[in-house]
Protein backbone atom coordinates (compact mmCIF):
# COMPACT_ATOMS: atom_id res chain seq x y z
CA UNK A 1 0.00 0.00 0.00
CA UNK A 2 3.04 2.17 1.06
CA UNK A 3 4.82 2.01 -2.40
CA UNK A 4 1.48 2.31 -4.39
CA UNK A 5 1.13 5.82 -2.53
CA UNK A 6 4.87 6.60 -3.10
CA UNK A 7 4.24 6.16 -6.60
CA UNK A 8 1.67 8.39 -7.49
CA UNK A 9 3.16 10.83 -4.87
CA UNK A 10 6.02 10.59 -7.78
CA UNK A 11 4.00 10.65 -10.75
CA UNK A 12 2.51 13.69 -9.87
CA UNK A 13 5.81 15.10 -9.11
CA UNK A 14 7.26 14.25 -12.57
CA UNK A 15 3.81 15.70 -14.11
CA UNK A 16 3.92 18.52 -12.67
CA UNK A 17 7.60 19.05 -13.77
CA UNK A 18 6.78 18.49 -17.11
CA UNK A 19 4.56 20.51 -17.43
CA UNK A 20 6.07 23.76 -16.03
CA UNK A 21 10.00 22.62 -17.95
CA UNK A 22 10.92 24.39 -20.74
CA UNK A 23 11.67 22.43 -24.36
CA UNK A 24 15.10 22.74 -23.18
CA UNK A 25 14.25 21.39 -19.96
CA UNK A 26 12.61 18.31 -21.14
CA UNK A 27 15.53 17.35 -23.37
CA UNK A 28 17.48 17.21 -20.01
CA UNK A 29 15.08 15.46 -18.44
CA UNK A 30 14.83 12.86 -21.61
CA UNK A 31 18.67 12.15 -21.08
CA UNK A 32 18.23 11.65 -17.59
CA UNK A 33 15.49 9.20 -17.69
CA UNK A 34 18.10 7.44 -20.49
CA UNK A 35 21.12 7.59 -17.65
CA UNK A 36 18.47 6.12 -14.75
CA UNK A 37 17.35 3.71 -16.94
CA UNK A 38 21.12 2.33 -18.14
CA UNK A 39 22.38 2.17 -14.36
CA UNK A 40 19.31 0.69 -14.08
CA UNK A 41 19.92 -2.17 -16.40
CA UNK A 42 23.59 -2.68 -15.09
CA UNK A 43 22.11 -3.48 -11.48
CA UNK A 44 19.94 -5.93 -13.28
CA UNK A 45 23.06 -7.45 -15.14
CA UNK A 46 24.65 -7.82 -11.93
CA UNK A 47 21.65 -9.50 -10.23
CA UNK A 48 20.61 -11.44 -13.11
CA UNK A 49 17.36 -10.41 -14.09
CA UNK A 50 17.26 -10.92 -17.72
CA UNK A 51 13.70 -9.73 -18.35
CA UNK A 52 14.18 -6.53 -16.28
CA UNK A 53 17.41 -5.80 -18.55
CA UNK A 54 15.70 -6.20 -21.25
CA UNK A 55 12.70 -3.85 -20.34
CA UNK A 56 14.91 -0.96 -19.21
CA UNK A 57 17.12 -1.22 -22.70
CA UNK A 58 14.42 -1.23 -24.31
CA UNK A 59 12.76 2.27 -22.25
CA UNK A 60 16.06 4.13 -22.76
CA UNK A 61 16.04 2.63 -26.64
CA UNK A 62 12.64 4.60 -27.20
CA UNK A 63 14.01 7.40 -25.28
CA UNK A 64 16.76 7.62 -27.61
CA UNK A 65 14.06 7.51 -30.51
CA UNK A 66 12.00 10.29 -28.77
CA UNK A 67 15.59 12.32 -28.60
CA UNK A 68 15.99 12.07 -32.39
CA UNK A 69 12.73 12.89 -33.13
CA UNK A 70 13.38 16.14 -31.39
CA UNK A 71 16.33 17.02 -34.00
CA UNK A 72 15.85 19.65 -36.13
CA UNK A 73 17.48 19.23 -39.54
CA UNK A 74 16.70 22.04 -41.13
CA UNK A 75 17.72 24.61 -38.55
CA UNK A 76 20.30 22.26 -37.05
CA UNK A 77 22.07 20.85 -39.99
CA UNK A 78 25.77 19.47 -38.96
CA UNK A 79 25.05 19.55 -35.21
CA UNK A 80 21.39 17.50 -36.01
CA UNK A 81 23.00 15.21 -38.26
CA UNK A 82 25.95 15.21 -35.97
CA UNK A 83 23.63 14.22 -32.98
CA UNK A 84 21.73 11.58 -35.17
CA UNK A 85 24.67 9.29 -35.63
CA UNK A 86 25.64 9.78 -32.22
CA UNK A 87 21.86 8.50 -30.99
CA UNK A 88 22.54 5.73 -34.04
CA UNK A 89 25.46 4.29 -32.31
CA UNK A 90 24.13 4.71 -28.99
CA UNK A 91 21.39 2.36 -30.11
CA UNK A 92 23.58 0.25 -31.80
CA UNK A 93 25.04 0.05 -28.13
CA UNK A 94 22.32 -0.75 -26.27
CA UNK A 95 21.22 -3.47 -28.34
CA UNK A 96 24.56 -4.97 -28.17
CA UNK A 97 24.47 -4.45 -24.54
CA UNK A 98 21.17 -5.84 -24.11
CA UNK A 99 22.17 -8.64 -26.43
CA UNK A 100 25.57 -9.99 -24.49
CA UNK A 101 24.55 -8.52 -21.37
CA UNK A 102 27.90 -6.31 -21.48
CA UNK A 103 28.53 -4.35 -18.44
CA UNK A 104 31.75 -2.21 -19.73
CA UNK A 105 29.32 -1.73 -23.44
CA UNK A 106 26.80 -0.32 -21.06
CA UNK A 107 29.29 1.66 -19.11
CA UNK A 108 30.47 3.16 -22.17
CA UNK A 109 26.87 4.51 -23.69
CA UNK A 110 26.29 5.96 -19.88
CA UNK A 111 29.28 8.11 -20.63
CA UNK A 112 28.35 8.92 -23.99
CA UNK A 113 24.61 9.59 -22.43
CA UNK A 114 26.36 11.95 -19.72
CA UNK A 115 28.50 13.79 -22.09
CA UNK A 116 25.68 14.70 -24.41
CA UNK A 117 23.66 15.63 -21.14
CA UNK A 118 26.38 17.68 -19.45
CA UNK A 119 26.54 19.28 -22.82
CA UNK A 120 23.02 20.46 -23.75
CA UNK A 121 22.89 21.62 -19.60
CA UNK A 122 25.89 23.63 -20.46
CA UNK A 123 24.55 25.49 -23.49
CA UNK A 124 20.84 26.55 -21.28
CA UNK A 125 22.05 29.66 -20.02
CA UNK A 126 23.48 30.58 -23.92
CA UNK A 127 20.38 29.73 -25.71
CA UNK A 128 16.66 31.55 -24.84
CA UNK A 129 13.72 29.24 -25.09
CA UNK A 130 14.87 26.34 -26.68
CA UNK A 131 12.51 23.91 -28.65
CA UNK A 132 14.05 20.91 -30.93
CA UNK A 133 17.17 20.76 -31.46
CA UNK A 134 18.78 23.27 -33.64
CA UNK A 135 15.11 25.10 -32.91
CA UNK A 136 16.05 28.78 -31.22
CA UNK A 137 12.41 30.36 -29.98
Amino acid sequence: MKQTALQHYRSIGVQSGLTEASSHQLISMLFAGVADRLAAARGAIERGEVGRKGELISSAIAIIDNLRASLDHEQGQEIAGNLAALYDYIEQGLVQANLESDLARLREISALVHEIRSAWDAISGTVGTVGTVGESQ
